[in-house]
């Protein structure tokens, strides 16, 4: 099971939800304001009814979404703005903020690593913006991959991105699904070697 295939599909079921028009409390129709507890749980329900993950899939605390023997997987939502169309607050800290234990993407990529069951491990963002984009996300994700990378010392796959446009909410009206494999965090010994080099 490809991680663009499982990437793919995790964009279909959210776009099966954003045209359900059921709303996420008393936000707007559309997929856009949905809580990442919710949307992990639609998302473990799309993938259970297709043959490919059937039983296999469950979402759960930590990692968020377990599809037993294939992936272990860690959500995370970006929203340059709120649903009432206003620019939100910090919306860029839940990929960015580089300390283990936080809620962060960098934080639940520190958290994979340590991860013992026999699953390979990723990291999913979900992305909403304008069409055409307001505030890119662009910028945010390349941030992502060096502060990763660069900063904290993890190894990371290349980046994998489906998106889907024409979503039913007047502000999160296109969704991009990107993910990155989380391969280990690089030793110390291997980190002052490059430095010395």
């Amino acid at each position: 099971m490809s991680l663009c295939g499982l990437v793919a599909d995790v964009a279909d079921a959210l776009v099966e939800l954003d045209r359900s028009r059921i709303p996420f409390k008393r936000f707007r129709a559309g997929v856009g304001p949905y809580g990442e507890p919710q949307l992990v749980r639609h998302v473990a329900e799309f993938l259970n009814a297709l043959d490919t993950y059937r039983g296999l899939t469950a979402s759960k605390r930590t990692p968020d979404l377990l599809i037993r023997g294939r992936w272990a997987i860690e959500f995370k939502l970006a929203r340059p703005f709120g649903d009432n169309g206003k620019e939100a607050e910090n919306w860029s800290v839940n990929l960015l903020h580089p300390y283990a234990g936080n809620v962060s993407v960098i934080g639940d990529c520190l958290k994979l690593v340590t991860w013992s069951g026999p699953e390979r491990k990723a990291v999913v963002v979900v992305c909403y913006e304008h069409t055409p984009p307001q505030i890119s996300v662009a910028p945010l994700l390349r941030a992502f991959e060096v502060v990763a990378t660069q900063a904290v010392g993890l190894r990371i796959g290349d980046r994998v991105v489906e998106s889907r446009s024409g979503l039913v909410h007047p502000v999160h009206q296109q969704l991009i699904v990107v993910s990155w494999e989380v391969l280990g965090a690089v030793e110390q010994g291997d980190e002052a070697d490059k430095r010395a080099g």
